[in-house]
């Protein structure tokens, strides 16, 4: 993106920036890259502590370049994160509004999903003389018109990381093991991750479960030699989560134990990955230059080497779809 209106320079003096909804490795390189793109254009930022609600409480303090020093390589968010219930309402927002108009502020960034993006857009639509971009940050990387969202490969190498050392010890006693990982409405992280530890079977929210498949490829990997067997599970299968599919399955096949780990929160947690701190950074540049430039009620994405613009409305109501080639990679290299 390039600097298109030069006269929204002269006029913009402070820019807002908070973090909503699930936290997602990478938020604060994210951050990082605001408050030091805007310091190129002696812009102040103001950070909005505990997102939605922090805004309507008046959280606000300023962000300098020295106070982001080392934020690139921390997880989470140091602006912390809240789910708003006064943000649904008109006099929530009013109050919100109100706030940013105290601080001589009408440039807003904002770091999350689509209820953070869905937040954005009545809010502008209210308050059109606010501009709002967003970064998406979730690590279900479930949002249209982004290849990645951030905090996504984070949470790959994590749960991938975890899956290896589960693998190793169901070797040891030839075990049955379902791990369940994050992605209640998504199979992204499950796909991906099992893919990259070889699970037996992977079953995510996108594709229905055929139990007795399911329990035919358990018996199949049973009889062949080093007979551990990985069944990796989206927290949103339609069969069910982990622990209820080994109810499920137990009795009906060979392994005598059956063991279940569930990997929850970890995989939102830990430094961000060199990918997430690279993204995070290039779309907190780009934020910056987006709303200069007059651009609003859009999230950055990064589409092939490119970053792109999306609407809010079109983030909201689409949602990225799973890679048909990933399935069929997953069944050809299965061992079963």
């Amino acid at each position: 993106m390039i600097l298109e209106n030069k006269q929204k320079l002269l006029f913009m003096k402070n820019i807002a920036i908070l973090t909503s909804g699930g936290d997602a490795p990478g938020m604060n390189a994210g951050l990082r890259a605001v408050v030091l793109s805007a310091a190129k254009h002696n812009i102040t930022v103001y950070g909005i502590k505990q997102g939605y609600q922090g805004l309507i409480e008046g959280k606000l303090e300023i962000l300098s370049p020295e106070s982001c020093r080392n934020l690139i390589a921390k997880g989470g968010t140091v602006l912390g994160s809240a789910r708003s219930q006064a943000f649904m309402s008109p006099d929530g927002r009013k109050k919100a509004y109100e706030n940013l108009k105290n601080y001589q502020i009408q440039d807003l960034v904002v770091i999350g999903g689509d209820g953070t993006f869905t937040g954005a857009q009545v809010f502008m639509n209210e308050y059109p003389d606010i501009s709002i971009v967003g970064m998406p940050g979730t690590i279900d990387n479930d949002l249209y018109g982004t290849d990645y969202t951030i905090g996504y490969d984070t949470a790959l190498n994590t749960a991938m990381q975890a899956i290896d050392k589960i693998r190793d010890t169901a070797e040891a006693h030839q075990r049955l093991f379902f791990v369940e990982v994050m992605g209640r409405d998504a199979g992204f992280v499950a796909l991906r991750s099992g893919i990259a530890t070889a699970a037996e079977a992977i079953l995510i929210p996108e594709q229905e479960t055929n139990l007795n498949e399911l329990i035919e490829i358990i018996n199949r990997r049973h009889l062949q030699p080093g007979a551990s067997c990985i069944v990796v599970v989206a927290e949103g299968d339609d069969a069910g989560n982990a622990f209820e599919l080994a109810k499920k399955v137990e009795g009906r096949v060979a392994y005598p134990e059956i063991k279940v780990v569930v990997l929850g929160h970890i995989q939102r947690g830990g430094s961000p990955s060199c990918f997430d701190r690279v993204l995070a950074s290039r779309l907190g540049m780009e934020a910056v230059e987006a709303l200069l430039s007059g651009k609003k009620g859009v999230m950055l994405g990064q589409q092939g080497l490119k970053v792109v613009s999306i609407p809010f409305d079109k983030a909201i109501k689409h949602h990225q779809k799973i890679s048909p080639y990933l399935c069929q990679l997953m069944e050809y290299l299965s061992f079963s």
